[in-house]
């Protein structure tokens, strides 16, 4: 190209034209790569002979709301890691997740026929729900902390998800069996790269242990929450669609004590977080630091709802 920019073009009319209403339409507009397409294209979304749709569309919210909301935690990293390498495998794991989430909340739309004529049907399940909507269990919400508690949350939650991916694949969904086979390899990596720093750090120096050690203690608490199976999950295990979280204890503890063992670490001797009523994060229940984090991760769609990017 050899035109000159126009000096009266400033950024605000540029990002005003995505936002136009007159021209939602307009393929022309596209200012941040070209238009996606559905990620269920072509795919068969026939719903397994007798599931609930509203039933399955809960159960991927479930497990796309724990890739999405991790995700974000760990995008946070981003240019404040330790060094540029981790930065890098940081930010590809929340890549990795990211994808899971658009994928898994893209079949909670099509399990209940959702549609948006404005905007993807998984955005608007991103970005337009309100904190008490989202069903991710309440490990992926909280704050990172430094280092050595992100690692170690990040083992204990890559452990439970590729045990429950591994169960998956068995899934009479095709949709949801397909997304567990992928899964499964790029949550072994990240699970691999958590348990590798997680020993480094507490085999390294005094402080690093200290670190790993308090980090583990501010996550411990969550762990009971991850293998109580809420009823949706109960009724589509039976049903041969979704994994009962409630047997993967035994296969994550056996992880965990492995790495535990390799680093010379104990397990914490911490109470888990309660249920409230009988809630959890499954039943919408959730902390303060899950509100904080959607005004940041929803912001720009809210500001403009029918802008396309």
């Amino acid at each position: 190209m050899t035109g000159t920019p126009d000096p009266t073009q400033s950024d605000e009319s540029i990002y005003a034209e995505l936002v136009d209403h007159a021209h939602v339409d307009d393929a022309g507009h596209w200012a941040f790569g070209t238009d996606f397409e559905d990620p269920l294209a072509g795919v068969d979304t026939t719903l397994p002979a007798g599931v609930d749709g509203a039933d399955l569309a809960a159960y991927c919210l479930m497990l796309g709301d724990d890739a999405l909301i991790a995700s974000h935690r760990l995008s946070e990293w981003c240019s404040h890691a330790p060094d540029l390498e981790d930065d890098i495998a940081l930010a590809n794991i929340a890549l990795d997740l990211l994808g899971q989430a658009r994928l898994l909340l893209a079949r909670a739309a099509a399990a209940r026929d959702d549609r948006d004529d404005v905007r993807p049907p998984e955005d608007t399940l991103a970005f337009f729900r309100e904190a008490q909507d989202f069903k991710n269990v309440r490990l992926v919400e909280a704050e990172n902390g430094d280092f050595g508690e992100t690692i170690a949350r990040l083992l204990v939650f890559s452990t439970f998800r590729l045990a429950l991916l591994e169960e998956l694949r068995r899934s009479r969904d095709h949709v949801l069996a397909a997304v567990a086979e992928k899964g499964v390899k790029e949550v072994t990596y990240h699970r691999d790269y958590a348990a590798s720093w997680f020993v480094t750090l507490a085999r390294g120096t005094e402080e690093s242990r200290r670190r790993i050690s308090e980090g583990l203690d501010q996550v411990w608490p969550y762990l009971d929450e991850l293998f109580q199976a809420d009823d949706t999950e109960t009724r589509l295990s039976q049903a041969g669609v979704a994994a009962d979280p409630s047997i993967l204890r035994a296969d994550v503890d056996a992880v965990l004590d492995q790495v535990f063992e390799a680093a010379v670490i104990s397990r914490p001797e911490i109470a888990p977080m309660a249920a409230v009523g009988g809630r959890t994060g499954r039943q919408g229940l959730h902390t303060e630091a899950l509100s904080h984090l959607l005004a940041t991760m929803q912001s720009v769609a809210r500001a403009h709802p029918e802008g396309r990017w």
